[in-house]
């Protein structure tokens, strides 16, 4: 058995370690592998895993050894599961190993703004507070989250927990979701999407990205927010039309966008976002944190060992 792991970088820079894995057989690490090199790096390979690494239907044609892809990461868009099932390949992801770490970055992004953490830190190191007549200062608006409405889309593992974070905030939770409302956890109500739109103080994406919900946050929908209202998005950057967000806060309708997703990553230097000084972005580390990767590590190598023996688990194309 021959393993071969595309884009091993990002899920592990170093601090972890891929040794488990050569239990099931020859393993080849990469820490990138540009789309030119992928055929020659996984010809012979029986299972690969890959992050970001795409994996289309004449690429999977000509892997003629491949009988397993594991995914580093929850989606899998990047791979064409159709053809991987039509060839006999099983794919499977990783679900669930970073609710708590991205809700979190929902709620750090949320407090940065309502508190403008880094705003105030940035301007002490450069002394202001030093040369400050007064105890304190403040020049950007301060606010609690207490009392505040956090609108929700969607109620999946991380929706569900920044939805419970919230109400420990005091905030009152909306929810735009699938479910029916006799089985949503008490203090959540449900609504409709523009319902939520108005409602919202705050305003958080954790829906998949599909057909019906690509650039779901456009240019009408804003229009239909509260005037400043916060807008929050670790789910996938095209939930959200970046000009139509960046011009939303230029005009002030918005009032701040704090994201760990974009539509290309890394980023155009043109793109919109970038010049917009109430837009916080963080380079999509919500995943990241130790914990949540120590956690990828140990499904993955749970994947390929479920392969094995045999009874395939996670499995995104049955």
């Amino acid at each position: 058995m021959k393993i071969v792991v595309l884009d091993g970088y990002s899920a592990n820079p170093g601090d972890l370690s891929w040794e488990a894995f050569k239990e099931f057989g020859e393993l080849k690490v990469y820490d990138r592998t540009a789309p030119a090199e992928v055929l020659q790096r996984a010809s012979d390979a029986d299972i690969v895993l890959t992050n970001k690494v795409a994996l289309d239907a004449q690429t999977l044609s000509e892997l003629k050894n491949l009988k397993m892809i594991g995914v580093l990461a929850t989606g899998f868009n990047i791979i064409d599961t159709e053809a991987a099932k039509r060839q006999g390949v099983v794919v499977c992801n990783i679900p669930a190993y970073s609710t708590d770490s991205v809700a979190q970055m929902v709620f750090a992004h949320i407090l940065n703004i309502t508190n403008q953490v880094g705003y105030y830190s940035l301007q002490n190191r450069q002394g202001r507070w030093s040369q400050n007549p007064d105890f304190t200062y403040w020049d950007e608006p301060l606010h609690e989250l207490a009392g505040m409405t956090l609108g929700i889309v969607g109620l999946g593992h991380i929706g569900s927990k920044v939805a419970t974070i919230g109400r420990c905030f005091g905030m009152d939770v909306f929810a735009f979701t699938s479910k029916n409302s006799a089985d949503l956890p008490s203090g959540i109500q449900k609504t409709t999407m523009e319902g939520l739109l108005g409602v919202s103080d705050i305003l958080t994406l954790h829906c998949p990205l599909n057909a019906k919900t690509h650039e779901l946050i456009n240019r009408e929908s804003l229009k239909k927010m509260k005037h400043g209202a916060i807008l929050i998005n670790t789910g996938r950057g095209p939930l959200v039309n970046e000009q139509d967000v960046a011009d939303a806060l230029q005009t002030g309708q918005l009032g701040a966008y704090g994201a760990d997703v974009l539509c290309s990553e890394p980023p155009a230097a043109d793109n919109p976002l970038l010049k917009q000084p109430h837009a916080y972005l963080t380079p999509h580390v919500a995943w990241a944190t130790l914990e949540a990767r120590k956690r990828l590590m140990a499904i993955a190598l749970s994947n390929v060992k479920a392969f094995e023996e045999g009874h395939p688990q996670n499995v995104v194309n049955p």
